[in-house]
């Protein structure tokens, strides 16, 4: 009941909510990001696999230069991502743009994470069980961890989410993500600014 209806109603209802309550703060977000890097979108726009593995356009607010080499050299993504866009990363404010995307039915506010379509052909059959929900802008994962573990303990821990998924389990998970943001823990991998690719075996093989 709650995870088919319930949880829908009460996500588009916050999602409005926040929309006109974080307005300000979005509109000065947009006008740093272009005073820092005129060049590039405000709105950092990729393609994600939702609920069954359907493709949408996840929205968030830029967080990297456009450019991706310099003097011959590509860049790393460290290298890449502007002093705002650090800002916004750490306190998670680049996925405020995603409250749009859990307007449109697309994501909830609670669940596994959107990753890359690649990945997809890497998943093995349980890990490709964290797609039976729709992915949310927080989950179990990144509050136990986040880029801080592995991809093995990510899935795992997305999964056993589908599994056990209730209105007490996202509350709890809600107020976890709040006291990571104020804390900033578990924001980054120990080696870099994103997660590395994933490479899992593919299914294939």
């Amino acid at each position: 009941m709650y995870e088919k209806y319930i949880k829908r109603i009460l996500d588009f209802i916050f999602a409005i909510m926040l929309l006109i309550v974080l307005m300000p703060i979005m509109l000065v977000v947009s006008i740093a990001i272009k005073i820092e890097d005129p060049k590039g979108p405000i709105l950092f726009k990729q393609e994600r696999p939702g609920k069954d593995g359907k493709i949408f356009k996840v929205y968030k607010f830029r967080t990297m230069i456009t450019e991706t080499k310099r003097n011959g050299k590509e860049l790393s993504d460290m290298e890449r991502i502007t002093k705002v866009g650090a800002f916004l990363r750490k306190t998670s404010i680049d996925e405020l743009p995603q409250l749009f995307n859990i307007i449109r039915g697309e994501m909830s506010f609670i669940g596994p994470r959107p990753l890359l379509p690649q990945y997809l052909e890497y998943y093995t059959p349980e890990q490709m069980r964290r797609h039976e929900v729709k992915p949310g802008i927080s989950g179990w994962a990144q509050v136990n961890g986040r880029n801080a573990i592995s991809w093995e303990e990510k899935f795992e821990l997305d999964v056993w989410y589908v599994d056990n998924q209730s209105f007490l389990l996202d509350l709890k998970i809600f107020c976890m993500t709040i006291y990571n943001v104020i804390s900033g823990k578990g924001i980054n991998n120990s080696q870099c600014e994103t997660m590395p690719f994933f490479k899992g075996e593919s299914k294939s093989v």
